[in-house]
Parts: structure tokens; sequence; C-alpha cells
């Protein structure tokens, strides 16, 4: 189904437009339009005395404030059998011309521009015409003659294709069937395969008894395929074929066989489906009772896609006592699409009575007939035709008439204002209407609450003749009463008290019982329209006035009748200015709009009109509504622009994408193309038409309250009381919403009587914030405070209303807050303490700041008062507080059992509060306690104050912490020595490895230290001194406070303190630690140092080569080398990002292999980083030789150190062994031979000169722009320095320093 198609299921066809042409002594065949020039042109055929056919085409023009017919052109054509010669009449459009097509053959043509235009015989057909279509776009003719060939032509009558019609080919789209489903793959138990084999065969397929044989065709909307729908004689009955052709005229799917299938033929413009007729109940036909009759469905395969029934007892049969000709007494004519394949016309014709053409759409799967027309004193319709761009403007013709139907879609819904609104919808379903309330019930369509049946009774054939409608034309809610009118076109109406259950209930949702029948007087009105409006100064519901729109020839009239609960009874009718015009909605006034949007009041009393304002364009939809100072109209167009006009004020536009709209509880609510519904204050629209002195208008607001809404949606009705709106979504299913500004305009009036349950429940349903109970109106709010807590008395909904207060997009303020809180508070206290407990609770910690303490205060009341409701009181607070919260409140209230009862039931891990609740009970001084518990949650204000009554050696001692927690341990090891806390000041000692003031603070406190103990903190400290290769100290620790003299010798060793440790080795008597410790170490010393030796070797060696490398490169190529930049650009924000050659700012960043580069705007990172790249050497970069030349400065201080640990190794390792010397020989040669290499490397190195490199900082001097910020300075510094030649800026570093006397001549001796 189309898009459109569902969202039809909730909409009436309502009759917008309509006018009757006379054409007079003629006999209309059919009629053809020029779109371009709005004209319809009529074709009259006539028979000549001799039998020639005299086709007489005339010309209507819409523009004309007159359409009377003029005779345009005369054809003349041999006639050929009987029926309606002139087969098709179309405007081509290319070449500005009228194409006529005979039955005979002859296809002629007149120019629509000539002023005395021709008919001219353009060419011919032998065979005779059965048949022929245009294609939607004029570019193709599809011909069908007597000799049963298809033929395809062009504008130009060129053939392009030429075949039999008749084919046993099913086409290019033929289906593969490998049996699957089939007779013979099925199980037939008992019967066994011979059941398979039988015949399927066997049913026979004809054509109905009313088949006229001829063929037709029907293009599809895109012009892409047509179909054609021929009588083949191939087999024993007669059948009904449709072939599928594309736009080349090749065949590309045959229809399925079926039944029964009738002569009429339409493609559905949107392409999905191709409709005919199907008989039931004769030999050849479909299998079911006598007199069925479908409308059914084809895909473009051919394949049968769905049907529904026509209703041959909705005045269809005529009565059993009349003969007929017709096998049924009816039978389809034709069948035709509106342009925008949302109707289909069905035009049926019947013995014995006048046509009829029937309007069915589809919703939802189910197919509503909608309206039904009939022509005037039971004549015949002759062609019925849509037009093909106004999509629903239907051109129907007798014989001597044309008459031109447009119509809109409309809901039927009711307008009733609250209480007694029910939001029912009506939807037509021939001589059904369905009914849903949907304050009571939503149900989805095609389903409804009630199916009420009209014209239940007969009527009196001479007030109603037989030859009209039988399908309502329009109906209307009344908008004070549960009241429904029904109009028809002859101008009967019925009236229905619906008694409709608003509230929940059991039993029938309605149950409408008709209160009024009636016709008008004057029979020629054509009735459209029906509205009923309320009665002044009469509460009966059953007391109203009704206005009957319909029309004569020359202007519209309004009948006014009156109904007061017995009888209705016309009471005048009012003409209006002009024809086709339509009554605006209304539940108090009567308002006329004419076709050019002017709007007239109808003063019922004065039978006579007055003007009321104007819409810019005509509004097929539109409302009036009364405001307390004005009256305004709304209206929408059909292109989706939202009207808006007063009494005597200028129109405005709303809003240009509008498709639907309602008015309810002070809105205008509209939905729009972006899939908004937009909410706009009616109050507020009567300023939007009031020009300022300077005649300009005020702008339309943008910040009117919106929701998103699903694709397509679109308004079907609006209940105030249950606050809702219904919406259609395009796949054709309801849904109810229930916007914020509905909820909110009841929530006021339910406020203001008082209603505060009411209004908390529709605040807490429909997720409004609570506070809106106190932002309406405050003042009355704390003055009613008391009747909402009789109101709202549930614990739990009193705990959600005050922890909302703060909440939500507009939070109260905290003053507000409070005082609310406080009020309520006061009231429960008062009320019942026990209960509202929770509640008392609530009402301290929504407090801004919360006030944590009372609550906490209270939990010590209620643990004194009524234990057994604690362990609740202080779940709900932790549920209420974040529990460490709370654990600190308590903890500043310096009360320990109120501590303990929040932790208890905080699920908090007593391993975390445990130790320093018993650290703070462990403190005597409550001043010192009370300071330690504020210095912990940093009330230092109050610590202060605390600590301040507290004795001078804790505030030292709280010092010394707090230096001890900083790292400073030597200055908190002197406060805890002030402090008079020896212990924690050897700690502090210790870590600041301070040995020679934490020893003697240990011996000097011998009641706080063992021996033992300073045993192992002498262990303690030598292990972190020899960390730190304080190797000296750690010995003598372990010398001074220890026994072990092997630990300190070895320490010595490692410590190349190879003299101390013979010294020891001989005062302590122990010379074999000579051998067993000090040769050894000896040894290991000597290897450390050849390892340095070999690494600093490496390190020189490959530097060297890299700077000389580096000095070539700079004469053979110092532009590549340097490059030139301006300083300035140092500080640019902003470079292109286009690849660039290298430049002197990409040589100091990266390599010449990635110099290519993209820059973008610098930020400060990159700034950071930039700064850190410069002097990091890395290779390729112009920083590269200061940083080698830094490196090889950094390798003379290395051996140096390096020399001087030989120097005090050498004199020992030459007394020891012969391997000792032999080994201290070896490292004595390699020191010397790296000393000469070293030497010779700074001297080469630092006595290149500035000529001989070829530098010349001339070269490089640039006019560099002023410095904008720091980072630009220290570059352009950098810059500078770079133009230095880098052995000028390094000094050149000393070889000998303390190293002349580091040889042992003895070993050279060796």
């Amino acid at each position: 189904m189309s898009f459109l198609s569902f969202l039809q299921s909730m909409r009436n066809l309502s009759l917008d437009y309509f006018e009757t042409i006379v054409l007079a002594d003629a006999c209309i065949c059919c009629t053809a339009i020029d779109l371009d020039e709005n004209v319809i042109y009529v074709a009259s055929e006539n028979r000549s005395s001799d039998g020639e056919v005299i086709v007489e085409i005339y010309r209507v023009d819409k523009n004309a404030a007159e359409a009377a017919p003029e005779l345009f052109v005369m054809l003349t054509a041999a006639s050929s059998g009987s029926g309606t010669q002139l087969i098709s009449l179309r405007v081509v459009q290319d070449n500005r011309s009228l194409v006529a097509i005979m039955r005979n053959g002859d296809i002629a043509m007149a120019s629509l521009d000539d002023q005395m235009p021709v008919m001219e015989v353009e060419g011919g057909v032998d065979d005779g015409l059965l048949a022929a279509v245009w294609s939607p776009d004029d570019s193709l003719l599809t011909l069908i003659t007597g000799a049963n060939k298809l033929i395809l032509m062009t504008p130009t009558f060129d053939v392009i294709s030429e075949k039999p019609l008749e084919t046993t080919e099913f086409g290019q789209d033929a289906p593969i069937n490998v049996g699957w489903g089939s007779k013979q793959t099925q199980f037939h138990g008992s019967l066994g395969k011979a059941a398979a084999q039988v015949s399927t065969s066997n049913v026979l397929v004809g054509c109905s008894p009313d088949e006229d044989s001829l063929p037709r065709i029907s293009w599809r909307g895109d012009g892409a395929h047509f179909v054609v729908s021929s009588v083949t004689t191939s087999e024993a009955l007669s059948r009904r074929v449709l072939r599928v052709y594309d736009h080349q005229a090749v065949l590309q799917s045959t229809s399925e066989s079926v039944p029964g299938l009738e002569h009429t033929l339409s493609w559905r413009p949107s392409g999905n489906l191709i409709a005919s007729t199907q008989r039931f109940g004769f030999e050849g036909g479909g299998a079911g009772r006598d007199g069925r009759h479908d409308l059914v469905f084809f895909e473009r395969n051919g394949l049968r896609h769905g049907d529904f029934e026509l209703r041959p007892d909705h005045g269809l049969v005529p009565a059993p006592d009349e003969r007929f000709n017709l096998k049924w007494g009816y039978r389809v004519k034709e069948i035709s699409w509106s342009s925008d394949s949302s109707v289909l016309a069905i035009w049926i014709e019947r013995d014995h009575a006048s046509d009829l053409v029937q309007l069915w759409t589809t919703g939802n799967y189910h197919w509503y007939l909608k309206q039904e027309i009939a022509p005037p004193s039971d004549s015949k319709f002759t062609s019925m035709e849509w037009h093909p761009e106004s999509a629903l403007q239907l051109i129907l013709c007798t014989s001597s008439r044309i008459f031109l139907r447009t119509y809109a879609w409309e809901i039927i819904n009711s307008l009733s204002r609250p209480p007694l609104d029910s939001g029912s919808v009506a939807v037509s379903d021939g001589s059904n209407i369905f009914l849903t309330p949907f304050r009571t019930q939503n149900v989805p369509p095609p389903m409804s609450s009630m199916q009420l049946t009209l014209l239940t009774e007969p009527r009196d054939k001479s007030q109603i003749p037989r030859s009209a409608a039988r399908v309502p034309v329009h109906a209307c809610f009344s908008s004070y009463s549960d009241v429904l009118g029904v109009l028809w076109e002859d101008g009967s109406v019925e009236v229905y008290d619906l008694r409709t259950r608003l509230g929940p209930g059991t039993g029938k949702v309605m149950e409408p019982i008709r209160i009024g029948l009636c016709s008008i007087n004057d029979t020629n009105i054509r009735c459209r329209q029906i509205m009923i409006l309320a009665s002044t100064g009469s509460a009966d519901s059953h007391s109203f006035t009704m206005l009957i729109l319909g029309s004569l020839s020359e202007s519209d009239v309004v009948v006014v009748t009156k109904f007061n609960g017995d009888r209705i009874t016309e009471t005048g009718t009012v003409t209006m200015p002009s024809r086709n015009g339509r009554l605006v909605r209304s539940s108090n006034a009567g308002i006329w709009e004419t076709r050019s949007g002017e709007l007239f009041r109808v003063n019922i009393d004065n039978q006579n009109t007055t003007p009321f304002g104007r819409f810019s364009n005509y509004c097929s939809i539109s409302q009036h509504v009364t405001l307390y100072t004005t009256d305004i109209c709304v209206g929408l167009t059909g292109s989706g622009k939202l009207l808006l006009c007063g009494q005597d004020t200028p129109c405005r536009t709303l809003a240009t994408n509008a498709t639907s709209f309602a008015v309810a509880s002070g809105y205008l609510i509209y939905t729009t193309g972006t899939h908004e519904a937009i909410f706009a204050a009616l109050e507020a629209l009567p300023t939007l038409l009031v020009a300022d002195n300077d005649n300009n208008m005020k702008d339309i607001p943008s910040d009117w309250e919106k929701r998103r809404i699903e694709r397509g949606s679109r308004i079907v009705v609006c209940v105030p009381s249950s606050m809702s709106l219904v919406l259609q979504m395009p796949r054709g299913n309801l849904e109810t919403i229930n916007p914020r500004p509905l909820v909110l305009e009841v929530v006021r009036q339910d406020i203001n009587a008082g209603e505060y349950r009411k209004a908390f429940f529709s605040c807490r349903k429909h997720r409004i914030d609570l506070n809106f109970l106190v932002r309406h109106n405050e003042t009355s709010f704390v003055e009613g405070l008391g009747s909402f807590v009789e109101q709202v008395y549930e614990v739990e909904h009193l705990n959600l209303f005050l922890t909302s207060l703060g909440q939500g997009l507009q939070p109260l303020p905290p003053a507000t807050i409070a005082s609310i809180g406080d009020a309520l508070r006061e009231n429960l206290e008062k009320k019942d303490f026990k209960t509202y407990i929770n509640t008392i609770l609530t009402a301290h910690v929504v407090k801004t700041p919360p006030d944590h303490e009372s609550a906490l205060s209270l939990l010590l009341r209620l643990k004194g008062e009524e234990p057994s409701l604690v362990e609740d009181a202080v779940k709900y607070i932790i549920f209420l507080v974040d529990a460490d919260k709370l654990f600190d409140t308590a903890l500043g209230m310096y009360d320990f059992s109120l501590v303990l009862l929040v932790a208890q039931y905080s699920q908090k891990d007593p391993r975390e509060y445990l130790p320093f609740l018993r650290e703070l009970r462990a403190i005597d001084d409550k001043n010192y306690q009370k300071y330690r518990i504020d210095d912990h949650l940093k009330r230092y204000e109050k610590a202060l104050s605390n600590l301040a009554q507290a004795g001078m050696s804790d505030v030292l001692a709280i010092y010394g912490d707090w230096l001890f927690e900083r790292r400073e341990f030597r200055q908190a090891a002197a406060v805890f020595v002030e402090a008079k806390r020896p212990q924690k000041a050897m700690v502090a000692y210790e870590k600041a490895l301070e040995w020679q003031e934490l020893f003697d603070l240990a011996l000097r406190h011998p009641e706080f230290i063992s021996e033992e103990d300073v045993q192992d903190m002498a262990y303690r400290v030598s292990e972190d001194l020899v960390s730190k290769k304080r190797f000296a100290e750690g010995a003598r620790v372990i010398l001074d406070y220890t026994p072990e003299i092997r630990t300190a010798v070895i320490m010595l060793v490692r410590g190349n303190e190879i003299s101390e440790a013979l010294r020891i080795t001989t005062l302590k008597r122990e010379p074999k630690l000579v051998e067993e410790v000090i040769h050894p170490g000896a040894l290991e010393n000597k290897a450390r140092i050849d390892e340095d030796l070999t690494e600093m070797k490496e390190q020189l060696r490959k530097q060297l080569s890299r700077i000389r490398e580096l000095r070539v490169k700079k004469v053979e190529e110092p532009d590549e080398f340097y490059g030139v930049e301006d300083t300035a650009l140092h500080n640019v924000d902003v470079m292109t990002d286009v690849s660039m050659a290298p430049t002197a700012f990409t040589r100091y960043t990266v390599a010449p292999s990635t110099a290519a580069s993209r820059l973008s705007k610098r930020s400060s990172r990159s700034k950071r980083k930039m700064e850190r790249k410069i002097g990091s050497g890395r290779k390729g970069t112009i920083d590269e030789e200061e940083y080698l030349l830094r490196s090889v400065g950094k390798l003379v201080g290395r051996f140096s150190v390096i020399r001087s640990e030989a120097k005090k190794l050498l004199p020992h390792i030459l007394k020891f062994t012969s391997h000792h010397r032999e080994e201290g020989s070896a490292l004595q040669r390699e020191l010397s031979e790296f000393e000469a290499e070293l030497g010779a490397a700074v001297e080469e190195i630092w006595a290149i000169s500035t000529d001989s490199m070829g530098f010349d900082s001339q070269t490089f001097i640039t006019p560099s722009l002023p410095l904008q910020d720091s980072w630009a300075a220290r570059m352009g510094e950098v810059e500078k320095q770079r133009k230095i030649n880098p052995v000028e800026r390094i000094i050149k570093p000393q070889m000998d320093g303390d190293g002349k006397d580091w040889k042992m001549k003895l070993l050279e001796l060796n």
C-alpha cells in the first residue's frame, strides 16, 4: 500500500467543490484536459441521417468567469458498428494539438493555437480500432485494432511495434517452477500416488455475462509499462487475460487464469496494483455465492494480490419485482484511480435506475466506501475521468452535463469541551459510520468502538428518490453535547444521541439512538456540509442549531434548522455571496469561506452575511476560535500553509510546512513536515495580527514548545480531559501521547481548584517536575499546604515531592525549598512524628546546603524515644545522602556513638574507620581530639581554635607530622626534638640519613631503644648509606655500632677505600680479611675500570668520526646544512599545509629525509615540545655538532673520575701478588693510551678555526621582527646562538686537572 493510503483510514472524503456545465442538445461522450491553459475540451457525438458520425468538440475555459462551452472544432467520420465512435480524445502538449481517434480507424488532429482550427485526418487503420490510450507523458500511443493487433506509435504516429495480441507466450518475466507446493509433490494418504496424477485443470474459466468483449489498455503512472485486458477465444470458454508490456511493447508477463474476470481495468499510478473486477456464481465464474462481486488486484508479474467485495445490497440491485436486462441488475462499467493513487472510482451502470460512481479508499488493509455520486433525474453517465494534476478532482459527464467535483480529506472529530469531551472520531464506510471515543478507548482502524448503521428505516420514495446516493456526504459532532449529525447530498439529515460513556466501567462504550430525521424543503439544493451549533440560552443538550451548506446554480446557501429535542424545523435560508465556499468549523458561530479565502459571518437571526476577515489562500480545513477579547480563524491550505486571521485584521502565515492542526486546551497544536508537534498559546495569537507604530508585524515566536513525533504523523483528535493527543502514523497505527502543554493546562486547573492529589499524580504519571505544584502559585500552595498533606498523605509520595523541589529544568530557589521543607516538616511533626519520620528527615536534607546535623540529631532523639524505628530511619537517610558525607557529619559532631551508628548501616569496611576511631579515642586531651577531627574534615578554622586550647608541645608535634608527610625529614627531626618526641625524631633522622644525630639521640635515650635495637638500626642505616654510594660512612656505622668487622671491610673495598680497609684489618687484628676480601675486591675494582674504559673508547671514536663528517659537509654544502630563516616565523600560528622544500625551520627539528612536512596551527604544547627538541642532538639536525662537542666534554670529566679511582687503586695493587701487579701494569698502560687518545681528539676538535670551516656569520644575519612573546624571544636567542661556531660557544675541556701524578713508576719499570 502507498504511504498516503494508510493515513486515510481515519479521514473522510468531503465534497469541496461542485460545478455543473450544461451543454444543451448534446450527446457528450468524452473529455480532454489542456493542463497548460486550464481548458476542458468536451466531445459530443451525433449521427447524421446518412449514418455518418458528427463529432462536435467544445472548449470550456476554466479561467473565465463564466465557464460557458464554445464550439471549437467539428469532425465527420464513417460509423463502425454500434456504440461510441470516438474512443480517444487527447491534448498533446508537446505540439499543442488535439488528437481524436475514431473507432473506424481514423486519427485526426487539430492545432490548439490556430484561430480557425480544422480537424484533419493524419492517418488511419484499415481494420478499425477497438481501444486507444496515450501514455501519461504523451510520448507513446497504444492502439488495438479490429484484427486484434497491438500497435505502439510515437506522437507523430510512427509505428514502433506491431504484433498480434493473442500469444501463447508468458513473457520475459516467466517464473521458474520447480514443482514445490504443487499437487504432485503433496502427500495423499490412503489415496496413494494415483491421486497425485489426477488433473486439476477441469476448473472452467470464462467471462462474465455482463462482458462487453472490448479490450482495455491502462498505463502505469511512470509510463514504463502498460497492461492490456482482452478476451481470448482459444479455449472452450472465452475468458479475460491480462498481459503486461514494457514501453517498447515487449511482453513481460501474463496473468494467471481468473474465472469470471471482467472487462474493467486500471493500473494504479503508483505502480503496485492493477485493478479489475470478478464475478462469481455462474459457469466459468469464480467459485462463490451467486451475486458476489469482487474488485481484484494483480501485480505486474500477473499474480493476484488481494481483493475486496463490492456491496450489491447497497442500493445497486433493483427490486425483485422489477425486470432488468443485466443478469444481476447492474454491472461495473469502468474503474479509474486518482492521479495520487489514493482513491479508486467505480462507475456502476444500473437497470431502471441512474448510474452510480463510488469512491473507495483503503487504509490498514480495509477498503472504505467514502462517497457515492448519482446523476440527476435517473440519467446515465457517459464518461468518468480524474484530473491528471488536481489529485481529487473528478470529471463526470452525462449526455448534456459536465460535473466537476473536487474532494478534500477531512477528519471528523469532536470539538466538545471538558468535562464532556469524548474525543470521538467518525469514519464513514458506505452507509456505516465507525465511531471511536478516544477518551475512553484507543481502537486502531479499521476496527472501532461502535459501528453505526444509517438508514435503518425505509424512507418515502417520494421524499428521497431512488436515484439518490445512499452514502452520506458529510457528518459533524456537536461541540456542546454528545450528538452526531449526518447529511446526505439530497438534503436528508439524521441526528443521533451517541450516549458515550466517558469514564471507566462495564457495558457498551456507546449506545447511540436516532433522535431526529428530516429533509430540507428545497430539493434543488445540492448539500455538502453540516455543522451543529449550540443554541444560546438553552441548557438542554438536545437543543441546538444546525447549519447545512449547499449550492444552487448561482450561489451557496446555508439552510438554518433548529432541533428542540422532539423535531427538526427549518427556520430560514441565508444566501452566500458566491458558490463553492465552505463553512469554517466552529462551536458557536457560523463562518463561511469563499474560494478566494474571504470570510463572512453568517447572521442566523438576520439571515444575512457580514465580512469577518480574509485568508490569503483558500483553506479546505479551517476552524473558528473564540477568545476572551476577540475571535480568530485558523486555516490549513492544500500546500501546507497554516494561516491565521482575525476580524478585520490581515492574515499571517504561521507555518509553511504544516500537515495537520487542532485547537484544544488553550493551544493551537499543529504538526509539520519536519516531524514536530508545535504548541502555540491561543491567547498570544491575536498579538501576531497587530502592527506596531511602524506598521511592522510581530515576528512569529521561535520559543513555542515543540515535541518530536514520528515521521509523517498527523493529528487525529485532541482530548483535553485526558491530556492526550492522538496521532496516526504513516503505517496506519494510532499512537496516543500526552504532550507537556496539555498536561500542564490540566494540572493548572486542578491546582486552582485545590485538587492537589489529582495534580500530583498527573505530574508524576507524565514526568512533570513536581516543583510545578509550587511554581504555579507559591503563595497559594503554602497557604494550602495542610490540604496538600491531607490529600497526598503517602510517605513515599511526600518524600518524592520534597526531593523533586530542587530538581528539573526549573529548580526552586534554595530559600523557597527551605521554607516549604520547614513548613511541611512542622506540619508532619504535629500530625504524626513516628509515621512521617522519613519525610521529616527528607525535609532536612533537601535544603541547600543540606542540614545533615539536624537530621542526625533527629536520629539521636529517635534513638532515645523510639529505638525500634532507628534502623529504618538510618537506612533511609543513608539512601538519601552519601554515606561518607553522613559519616563525616557525625564525626564533626564529636559523637562517636552516632559515627558508629552511621558506619554500621552504611556497609563501610570496619578496617577503614575503626583504626582511626581508636586513635581518636586514645587521645586524652579533648581539645586535641577535636582538633584531629576538624583537621581530618578540613575544617581548619575550628581546628586552629581547638588547637589553641591544647599545649604547645602538641602543636609542635603536629607541625613535625606535617613536615614528615611532606618528606622534609631533617626539618621534621629538629621539630620533634624541640617538641620532646625523641622516638619520632629518631625515625625522621633515619629517613634523612643523618646518622651522627641519630645515634647520638638514641644513646642519650636508652629508655626508648635497647642495644639490640641500636644494632638493627645500624644495619639499616649502613644499607641505606651504601645504596647512596656513601661506602666509608656505611663502614663507619658498622664499625662503631656493630661487631661486624668483615662487613665494614667489604663496604670499604666496594668504595675503593683500600687504604682504610687495610688499616682496619691491622687495627682489629684480622689479617685473614686481606686475602679473603681485599685482594679479590681490588681485582673487581680494576675490572670495573676496564669496562668503563672500553665504553669510553667506543663513544669517543664514534663521536669524533661524526664530527669530522659534519665539518666536511659544512664546507661542501653550507646552504643545505645551515639554511636561512626569519625568526619572526617562530610566532606564526597558521601556515599553509602545502608541502614545501626544507627550510632552516625544518632543519632544526627533523632529519633531511623527512624535511618536507605540513605545518598547522602551533599550540602551546607544540611550542614546549619544540623547545625541548633544541639541543637534543638528533642526527641530521643543526644542533648535532653542538651536542657532540658537549658529549666529548662530559667524556673528559668522566675520564678524570676514572683516573682518580685508578690513582687510589694502583699503589695497593702494586703491593699485592704478582698477578695483581700484572693487572695493575695493564690498567696503567690502558689508561695512559686512552689519555693520549682523548687529548689528541680534544685538540683536534677545538683547534679548527672558523675560517677553515668556511663559516661566515654575516651570511646568516637576517633582519628580525619584534618578538611578540617570551617563547618567541627564547627562540630568537637560540637562533642568535646558532650563528656562533659551536667550538667558540663551548669551552675546551682541560685534560690535566689533578691527574699529573697518578701513575706508579714501579709499574712502568715492569
